[in-house]
């Protein structure tokens, strides 16, 4: 299996990349739930459905119960898990307060590692290595086209930048999609 994507044409007129032309994923409209997670676990380790079920149950309340605690969650081989909000700007220090917090999500941040993708020799004779951080849960994804009009595409919203996911529904055109970074609309993880 793969990754599955269909071309699409950027026809936003005030983006940069008005008219170009970019491979947009797509997702049918199967979410993988706690059943069939735990079923697919199951056949890789030997834990009976039932406990990695009650497993997954509490993964949930534990995530809640350390995020209330201001907490980063880490969980190797997947990433970091942590609490990130918006708040509203003021003037003075003393209006700034818990109140000004308007919007509250989950941050995320893939485990990656460092790969070797070359060298390159110096004039001093030393040798310098190239990489780049992989994400090690895409390490083995493939991509593949796809015509399949009944899958969904995930868009950002109309004129946000490049997008790899975003906003699910079941559009195929409309803003920028794919290629490049957009960490413009996605708050930094540090430890």
């Amino acid at each position: 299996m793969s990754q599955k994507f269909i071309k699409s044409q950027n026809k936003n007129s005030s983006s940069q990349a008005f008219g170009k032309y970019f491979a947009q994923a797509v997702y049918d409209n199967h979410f993988v739930g706690t059943e069939e997670l735990a079923d697919f676990i199951q056949r890789q380790a030997s834990v009976k459905k039932s406990d990695i079920k009650a497993v997954l149950q509490e993964l949930g309340e534990a995530l809640k119960h350390f995020f209330e605690m201001g907490q980063k969650i880490k969980l190797n081989g997947i990433g970091i898990f942590k609490v990130g909000f918006s708040s509203i700007g003021v003037t003075k220090l003393e209006d700034c307060g818990a109140q000004t917090i308007t919007t509250r999500r989950i941050l995320f941040q893939p485990e990656t590692s460092r790969v070797v993708v070359g060298q390159e020799k110096k004039e001093d004779g030393s040798v310098k290595q190239k990489y780049v951080n992989a994400i090690s849960l895409l390490k083995d994804v493939t991509f593949e086209e796809t015509h399949d009009n009944a899958m969904n595409v995930e868009t950002e919203p109309s004129g946000s930048g490049s997008s790899t996911s975003g906003n699910s529904g079941n559009t195929t055109g409309g803003g920028n999609t794919g290629g490049g970074n957009n960490n413009s609309s996605h708050e930094p993880i540090g430890d």
